[in-house]
């Protein structure tokens, strides 16, 4: 982690350009967290867009309390030319992500790699996983190991999407396991996790047009933030275009 005038400036330009884009094609769906642990509000704004040759995904999320201290985002883009072929549950992925607060800055990375995807048939049920090298510029060697070995990871990511009792409910998230050093000693690796619950009240007569969803998210994090394993439970509501 940095903490650099130039990274905060840089960042914020590309949220910047994230809102505009979001503005563009419409977001999925918009997210408001309350963080039980940390008496803070994360807003979070969602995309995903498949076209002939792929998709295309990102997120911003930005913390409250009351006023903004964070941001975060990744974008990421599969590439699957071949989805007419026996192969059209592989693709290729590429992506960047990074963030900041008050305090610090988080790594830039860029990754590049694989992704298995499917689905189920009436596609209430979708999951991927992507194997991926990570290009963490300018990291540091705290651990011993040259800064050369520092700059060069690898990432694994786990997402889903599991709709439940005709679509009253919706359990979804991600899972990211990856090598990064860290300033606490001791730490190369790192989890983090992000289930999510919902129940969706357009299934609720009289609301089929609200799209409005209340849940939960545990964050589930080993060496993320600080060295061990922490959860961060929230209630939210979450509105979908």
């Amino acid at each position: 982690m940095k903490n650099t005038g130039f990274l905060k400036s840089r960042f914020m330009l590309l949220v910047v350009l994230f809102v505009a884009l979001a503005a563009k094609v419409e977001a999925q769906n918009i997210q408001l967290h309350y963080d039980v642990r940390r008496n803070c509000a994360t807003s979070t704004v969602e995309m995903f867009r498949a076209d002939n040759y792929g998709s295309t995904f990102f997120f911003i999320d930005m913390d409250f309390a009351p006023k903004a201290f964070g941001a975060y985002g990744e974008i990421s883009r599969e590439f699957c030319f071949w989805k007419d072929s026996k192969l059209n549950w592989l693709s290729a992925h590429i992506e960047y992500n990074g963030g900041l607060n008050n305090a610090m800055s988080f790594n830039n990375a860029w990754l590049l790699g694989a992704t298995y995807s499917g689905h189920s048939k009436d596609w209430s049920k979708t999951w991927s996983v992507s194997a991926m090298y990570k290009l963490i510029p300018g990291t540091q060697g705290f651990l011993g190991e040259s800064s050369n070995m520092a700059v060069h990871n690898f990432q694994v990511t786990a997402v889903w999407n599991l709709d439940f009792l005709e679509h009253w409910l919706s359990f979804n998230g991600f899972a990211d396991f990856w090598r990064e050093t860290r300033a606490w000693q001791g730490t190369k690796y790192i989890f983090i996790a992000e289930p999510q619950l919902w129940v969706n009240l357009n299934k609720v007569k009289g609301m089929e047009k609200a799209n409005l969803s209340v849940g939960t998210e545990v964050e589930l994090s080993n060496n993320f933030v600080a060295k061990g394993f922490d959860v961060m439970p929230t209630v939210a509501v979450k509105y979908a275009f």
